[in-house]
């Protein structure tokens, strides 16, 4: 097995909750509809690139969460400029717009991902580093590319555990991708992500995007659920040299499960002082 290829044991069957209480069903097409006006204007927009603000891009990513019916709380410190690796744990397709309102960057994506319907021309324009997974020998020269972009300044954003959990189980953080920021001399940023009721103390899993499952069905489900909550904790930069080796580096960006943190966020929206967002 490839170490892009990890495998997770979530399934739908298995772990997915259907979304409780439920939105009604015109008001989820409405969300729905929403959610692809916003992504075919990014379309439109991506060959602006660079031209674009990144605040302009962070208000857009927050909007494409809030009109799909998810809240967000976002604790922690900007991210900071210059080349950095953005790394966090991966539960949703929802992950993605979250991570670009804390630091708009390039992302590190599954070749895969070019053939979803709109949203795969969307990546495919910002900029994507895309991997084939499946292919050991691409690994040094994906890794090579990786520390290139952020030697040159860019923020890359990935996903260590190289596929998605349902949000209550987590996967290890794997090395590879901790390599480019030693060869690059970055810092990396570690954010944790998680998903539930607002209300509720437990982790819910009506976001997550798993297994065999559909980006159309997740998208559904994430549009029918109601007082859904994302929160996204920006945890403490780890700086260039503070590990001597990628196990290391992965080690300590890697979510602990019984850290402190999640009960004591506050719903708002991000403020400049808080989270560039």
């Amino acid at each position: 097995m490839s170490v892009w290829l990890p495998s997770a044991p979530c399934t739908p069957g298995a772990c997915v909750e259907p979304a409780a209480p439920a939105a009604a069903v015109p008001r989820a097409v409405l969300r729905i509809t929403a959610v692809a006006v916003l992504v075919l204007a990014g379309v439109v927009l991506a060959p602006l690139g660079g031209r674009i603000p990144a605040e302009w891009v962070r208000r857009w990513c927050r909007t494409i969460v809030r009109v799909i019916g998810v809240r967000v709380r976002f604790t922690g410190t900007a991210a900071p400029a210059g080349g950095l690796l953005l790394v966090a744990n991966h539960v949703s397709w929802l992950d993605i717009p979250l991570l670009a309102a804390v630091r708009p960057a390039r992302m590190l994506a599954k070749t895969e991902i070019r053939q979803w319907p709109v949203a795969g021309a969307l990546v495919a324009r910002g900029g994507a580093l895309f991997i084939e997974r499946d292919r050991l020998r691409a690994l040094p020269d994906t890794v090579a590319r990786i520390a290139d972009a952020m030697a040159e300044g860019a923020a890359v954003v990935a996903f260590p555990e190289g596929s998605t959990w349902c949000g209550r189980a987590h996967g290890r953080f794997h090395r590879a991708v901790f390599q480019a920021a030693l060869d690059a001399g970055v810092p990396v940023q570690p954010v944790r992500l998680r998903y539930r009721q607002d209300g509720g103390g437990a982790a819910t899993t009506a976001a997550a995007f798993v297994g065999e499952d559909t980006l159309l069905a997740s998208l559904w489900r994430v549009a029918r659920a109601r007082n859904l909550v994302a929160e996204v904790e920006v945890r403490p930069v780890i700086p260039p040299g503070a590990h001597p080796d990628r196990r290391a580096l992965a080690a300590a960006a890697q979510p602990v499960p019984s850290e402190p943190g999640w009960t004591h966020a506050v719903l708002l929206e991000p403020r400049p002082d808080r989270v560039t967002a």
